[in-house]
């Protein structure tokens, strides 16, 4: 999850699915009787609502016909407006600029009035959410779980939710089409697939190359300097040696400079350590390294479903959390050498193995290609 969040910025794909597999267990677990009122959803039904939906409007043919019988508007008998006082369920029209649409609850998908109090009201986002996607008609209350699903299309499918997720125009219209009808899990069927997708096939091998990495990024900076200055020392041997007196067999010697080096330099690309490799250790991370002592180790790796919901209303933003700050004081020296802690992964320490046998292999043909070529040329005999 910290990786998701601090390096990569999608939490809300791992957050959402939690979520989803946590909820299809308890939508699951109800009784029939509660279950009959959320039917499976079992397709697309757009085509039904754009036949049945608003027809398009020709402005000049409705200027003209203003105030006539074949006006577009709705009319209004005079017994209906003489009984609006009497008939408390009788609400006229209103016109689309009209400052009510903010008051009576059809303009529902800004956020003006969250910014003003603080307050995010999800019944309202949702339903926003559903009229801007051209859906006119209001979801079942009585259906399972309702309320929480107007809280997860607030968040994750809104326009401007705070964990919204990545999806296309299209599919965030058929995931509210499905949720206006039921709140069966199959609802998210499409939606979960790219979501799964997303996880499986971007952010888990992110995370692997990520986790490769046994330092910050100052030690492999400093790595990759010192894998530098082991070349270059190799080469300045080799040079000297080929000018001198000395035979052949004393260039060999510089082999020692490039093999540090080179393994050290290819070690350092793939981002590892071979110090810290040695002992099997890794860098704590930035966030790590201020946790409190009362708070669990590895707390990320165990947050269900249920406590991701009740911290929803949070963005997933770090920016000021008080670490960032703590951090950035660190001086790099400190940053270097910073604190470590063993790696407990059996896999992840096999992987690093490969790659440090792979460093040694490539830094032993290599160096043994550059010193045979300092020892082809003769001696120098200048000193």
């Amino acid at each position: 999850m910290n990786f998701l969040k601090y390096i990569e910025l999608s939490a809300e794909n791992l957050q959402f699915y939690l979520w989803f597999r946590d909820y299809s267990k308890r939508f699951n677990e109800l009784p029939e009787s509660e279950k009959v009122l959320a039917p499976e959803w079992t397709g697309d039904k757009s085509t039904v609502d754009l036949k049945n939906g608003p027809k398009p409007v020709n402005f000049d043919a409705t200027a003209i016909l203003e105030g006539t019988d074949f006006a577009s508007d709705p009319k209004i008998n005079e017994s209906e407006k003489s009984g609006m006082g009497s008939n408390p369920f009788f609400t006229p029209p209103r016109t689309p600029t009209s400052l009510d649409r903010r008051e009576g609850g059809e303009s529902l998908d800004s956020s003006d009035e969250s910014m003003l109090t603080g307050k995010v009201n999800h019944s309202q986002r949702a339903a926003g959410a559903f009229e801007n996607a051209g859906l006119k008609w209001k979801p079942l209350t009585i259906q399972p779980y309702r309320e929480e699903i107007n809280r997860i299309i607030s968040i994750y499918v809104a326009d401007g939710g705070s964990r919204q997720l990545n999806l296309s125009s299209k599919e965030r219209s058929s995931l509210l089409h499905a949720l206006q009808s039921t709140t069966h899990p199959s609802a998210f069927r499409d939606v979960m697939t790219t979501v799964e997708w997303s996880l499986r096939c971007q952010a888990h091998p992110n995370f692997i190359r990520w986790t490769i990495c046994n330092g910050n990024r100052p030690r492999v900076v400093f790595a990759r300097g010192l894998g530098v200055g082991g070349i270059v020392g190799g080469l300045i041997a080799a040079i000297v040696l080929t000018l001198s007196s000395a035979g052949r067999a004393w260039r060999v010697m510089s082999l020692i400079g490039f093999f540090i080096g080179i393994s050290t330099l290819i070690a350092a690309w793939k981002g590892m350590c071979v110090v810290l490799h040695g002992m099997h250790h890794r860098h704590l991370r930035p966030w790590e390294l201020f946790t409190s002592e009362d708070e669990p180790q590895g707390y990320d790796a165990k947050l269900d479903s249920m406590d991701t919901l009740g911290s929803h209303d949070t963005s997933n933003s770090w920016e000021d959390e008080p670490w960032v700050a703590r951090y950035e004081k660190r001086n790099v020296i400190r940053k270097v050498f910073d604190r470590e802690v063993w790696i407990q992964e059996p896999a992840l320490r096999q992987i690093q193995d490969t790659i440090f046998i792979q460093a040694i292999l490539g830094a032993l043909i290599l160096s043994a290609v550059i010193v045979g070529i300092f020892c082809a040329f003769p001696k120098g005999n200048f000193f």
